[in-house]
């Protein structure tokens, strides 16, 4: 376990340290910004359109955290010759693959985390559907508060003490934001103490879980294509899964009954479209407690499966 930690915690440090990480999230952060001015123009309810958009944006961002992050973690440790110092400790392969899997899920948790409170924040904010409606401040207040402080506190320890800016803006950024959601779950958007009026809806939380499930097998599939390929073919082979996962149930369910490619295609490829909750946000019902555990244990099951896999790949790759 004490290898399992110092690993993990070792490539967690390098993934937000990486300028890819730190890209990302500035990008998810400025598409949540304009999701808002996006999603004005339906001819419906504009907030379901909002949030729809918003759990898109935070699925994608994810996905792409889980992919570099992975690749950075094992792909550049295999070129660059490095791991061969980890695994003459000695260090046992599958001890690796574990490690290096939970580091990237932790700096896929940190991304997660602080865009689903951004995504939170703009759901709170709310469509402006009619020149009658107002901005809400405290929304606009906590969210720029947040994003002043923390380039102020991460250009000042980058200063004082040389910590990587980037890095250390993310994790002050997350622990700002965890005060900021405390003070709008307590205050209206008219500054007034009303928890029962907070704008902050259960299933929007259920659905930003469920994505951080759905990206938590992603990660896994880029750890066991990193430990074989390089950063090209798991971009790739990522996207081609997410992709295909999306439309599981259309490609492999419809045919599983009458071919057996179908039922093989269906077992192998992750279907998610279990973790996207669409319909719940269109037909107004809530995500059970039953169904978020019944998906973890989905999850559970294909994360050690692909990192078996993983495993099974690593331990005949030249290394030295």
């Amino acid at each position: 376990m004490h290898k399992v930690i110092t690993i993990a915690k070792n490539t967690f440090v390098e993934t937000l340290r990486q300028p890819i990480y730190a890209t990302i999230i500035g990008v998810a952060l400025l598409l949540f910004l304009l999701s808002p001015s996006l999603a004005m123009y339906t001819m419906d309810d504009d907030n379901k359109l909002l949030r729809e958009i918003g759990l898109s944006t935070l699925f994608l961002t994810s996905l792409f955290v889980a992919i570099f992050s992975a690749s950075g973690a094992v792909a550049l440790e295999l070129e660059n010759k490095t791991i061969t110092t980890v695994l003459t400790k000695p260090v046992q392969r599958p001890i690796f693959i574990l490690a290096k899997f939970l580091g990237v899920v932790g700096a896929v948790a940190l991304a997660h985390y602080l865009c689903s409170i951004a995504l939170l924040m703009a759901i709170r904010h709310g469509v402006l559907e009619s020149a009658a409606d107002t901005h809400d401040w405290t929304v606009i207040g906590s969210a720029g508060a947040v994003v002043v402080l923390s380039v102020l506190l991460g250009a000042f320890f980058n200063y004082v003490y040389d910590w990587k800016f980037s890095s250390t803006a993310i994790v002050i950024a997350a622990i700002l934001a965890t005060g900021a959601m405390v003070f709008l779950a307590l205050i209206d958007r008219n500054w007034q103490f009303n928890p029962a009026e907070n704008g902050i809806n259960r299933l929007d939380v259920a659905g930003s879980v469920l994505l951080f499930l759905a990206a938590v097998i992603i990660a896994a599939l880029a750890v066991a294509l990193s430990a074989r390929f390089n950063i090209v073919v798991t971009l790739s082979a990522c996207i081609g899964v997410f992709l295909l996962g999306l439309v599981s149930d259309y490609v492999f369910g419809r045919l599983a009954q009458a071919h057996a490619w179908a039922r093989v295609g269906r077992s192998l490829v992750p279907n998610l479209q279990v973790f996207w909750i669409s319909d719940a946000i269109y037909e107004g019902s809530a995500v059970p407690l039953k169904y978020i555990l019944i998906t973890g244990l989905y999850t559970v099951c294909y994360a050690t499966a692909i990192l078996a896999l993983a495993v099974a790949l690593f331990q005949k790759r030249q290394v030295g």
